[in-house]
């Protein structure tokens, strides 16, 4: 199993399946505005700024990987916090999709959207569903749990997205929809990953319980242009 993109995973991706949906050069590239505020570096230990900045917006935030040093001039770090890598390691999950469980489109955004304004789950724009197949539970018409993906790294496929509303916590969804996911991506022969916050020892139980082991541990930080 070759690992090695999961070292700098958001230049990877950035530059590698979904690069039409990326903005800027041969060193330093961001999503497009809407997807994922993510930015990836060629040399992610010492990141060149200089063609992101007329690319980005004063007060935008975006996540990257971290780095020794200072935010270059013109930039904030907001936020420095360390995460797990985790990579799936277990055989082809048997469980069957949750019931009421399905895809989610383009009619579902607006259902999307007011789950993630309600959990939070991390980087998350409204065209983040484009970037990777999403699964979604309903329930009474409201959208109340979902699972996707984010990264593409061909081979390896990033799990993202998961949460659960408030009500919707403790039904075994969130683990139902990775699973659901996870066996999706196995299928196509690719090898499922994700990045959870260290801090969130609950959900890297629950990752461990279902199969993945952490990879490798990275500081990530939160930037926004002065």
């Amino acid at each position: 199993m070759d690992l090695a993109a999961l070292d700098n995973p958001f230049w990877g991706s950035l530059t590698g399946p979904h690069a039409a949906w990326s903005q800027g050069s041969a060193q330093a590239r961001r999503y497009a505005p809407g997807f994922t505020p993510l930015l990836g570096f060629a040399q992610a230990d010492a990141p060149d700024f200089s063609a992101l900045t007329p690319l980005c917006s004063v007060g935008e935030r975006f996540y990257c990987k971290a780095w020794a040093g200072d935010a270059p001039l013109g930039w904030q770090v907001l936020l420095e916090a360390p995460a797990l890598q985790m990579v799936w390691t277990a055989p082809l999950p048997s469980n069957p999709p949750p019931a009421h469980a399905r895809p989610l489109g383009p009619t579902d955004q607006a259902a999307i959207e007011a789950l993630v304004q309600a959990t939070q789950p991390g980087p998350f724009g409204p065209r983040t569903r484009e970037m990777g197949d999403y699964w979604g539970v309903f329930e009474e018409d409201r959208l109340i749990a979902m699972t996707g993906e984010r990264l593409h790294l061909g081979h390896l496929r990033e799990v993202s997205g998961v949460c659960s509303a408030p009500e919707a916590q403790g039904r075994g969804l969130a683990r139902a929809l990775i699973e659901t996911v996870v066996r999706a991506q196995l299928q196509r022969r690719q090898t499922p990953f994700l990045h959870v916050m260290a801090s969130n020892q609950r959900a890297v139980r629950l990752y461990e319980h279902m199969g993945f082991r952490t990879h490798q541990s990275l500081l990530l930080r939160v930037l926004a242009k002065t």
